[in-house]
């Protein structure tokens, strides 16, 4: 019996896990195959995970569509290619006809190459515009207003003059609407000075306060954050429901994905001038708890978890790192700059420099989940 409920258990991780991260891959690897086809050339290969095969068929265009044993990744295998990361062949020219080349990916002009890479991450950032419309679309969004309750003593917003019942206009100029606005504001502005406007009866009065670095320990690792010392308004006519056209659902959608891609580049920049923890980093097991705890909230957490998870995996694929599509890019620049591509040696260098790097990142993430859950 205790064996069954471990299962259970564990399969309530991976379960989640597959799925969301299995959506998020297919949907990058069909940027990558659609503009493929619009630019005439031959995909031998469109595989949902690594390893054995469990399934596959071959389509009337000569795809072999496939699921593999590994659902940890996927790719797409252009015709000319030597490997999944669209490197050449060896001599390609030597053994092909003049159809072939014309149907394989690095015979292609580089502007039509550098498009083929490129949309996959695009593709990842339409997925979570997608998902974030759909969720604002059918669901609406809780909006508290950002009216101050009370103000803990001591803290930065204390010293800064903030006082209950004060309502926030803005911060820095940007106009806010809601609780969350501002707190998203905050937490992302440890040691940074900030300008408040806030309505007091009936003046509107300008406080500058600079949050305060607090380390926050959650379920899912270390995080760190600003903090001001305000508390929300427990007023319930302070909250509301809000419902939102199409339109509207897509332009907050939208803006929703700007700021997980802002985020995620303020966190990468300050680790690298120590403002940030590595603490914070996640691999395959820490995504595959945060999964399973947010499943346990529902399908739409779980797909708003898939949105999240797609926008930072097109973001970090953007990264100029050889292996990655950035790396892919920064190469067809150099080429369309020099007139021709780099020699086979460097770019092999590249490869091999970007996958030592990406192996370690890798192992470095997984050993900062297995800290966390041992940890917790």
């Amino acid at each position: 019996m205790a064996i069954l409920e471990h299962l259970i258990t564990f399969g309530g991780y991976v379960v989640p896990f597959v799925f969301v991260l299995s959506l998020v891959v297919f949907f990058h690897e069909m940027g990558h195959f659609m503009v493929g086809r619009w630019c005439g050339v031959k995909v031998d290969a469109f595989s949902l995970g690594f390893g054995p095969e469990l399934f596959a068929f071959v389509d009337r265009k000569g795809t072999r569509w496939r699921l593999a044993l590994l659902p940890l990744g996927g790719y797409v295998k252009f015709h000319g290619d030597a490997n999944a990361a669209s490197a050449a062949a060896a001599d390609p020219a030597l053994v092909m006809d003049a159809e072939e080349r014309r149907i394989s990916f690095f015979t292609q002009p580089v502007w039509k190459r550098a498009a083929i890479v490129a949309a996959g991450p695009i593709a990842n950032f339409i997925l979570a515009i997608v998902i974030f419309s759909g969720i604002f679309y059918t669901h609406g969004r809780g909006i508290l207003a950002p009216k101050i309750d009370s103000v803990r003593a001591g803290d930065s917003g204390d010293l800064a003059g903030f006082q209950g019942g004060d309502l926030i206009i803005s911060v820095d100029g940007a106009p806010i609407s809601g609780w969350g606005e501002m707190l998203r504001i905050v937490q992302a502005s440890a040691d940074v000075p900030l300008t408040f406007v806030v309505q007091r009866g009936t003046k509107d009065v300008t406080l500058n306060v600079t949050p305060k670095l607090r380390v926050l320990k959650t379920p899912f690792g270390e995080t760190r954050v600003g903090v001001i010392g305000l508390n929300a308004s427990r007023n319930p006519d302070d909250w509301k429901m809000q419902s939102y056209g199409l339109v509207e659902s897509v332009k907050i959608a939208v803006g929703e994905t700007w700021f997980v891609c802002e985020r995620t580049l303020n966190y990468i920049g300050g680790v690298f001038v120590g403002r940030e923890s590595f603490k914070q980093v996640s691999g395959p097991i820490g995504t595959g708890f945060i999964a399973g705890e947010v499943a346990k909230d529902g399908i739409v957490s779980l797909i708003n978890l898939a949105a999240i998870l797609s926008i930072s995996i097109g973001l970090i694929n953007l990264f100029p790192i050889p292996l990655l599509d950035g790396g892919h890019l920064l190469f067809y620049v150099v080429e369309a700059l020099k007139g021709k591509p780099l020699s086979e040696r460097v770019q092999e260098m590249g490869f091999r420099a970007g996958l030592a790097l990406v192996v370690m990142l890798m192992v470095f993430a997984t050993f900062n989940d297995v800290l966390h859950l041992a940890g917790g």
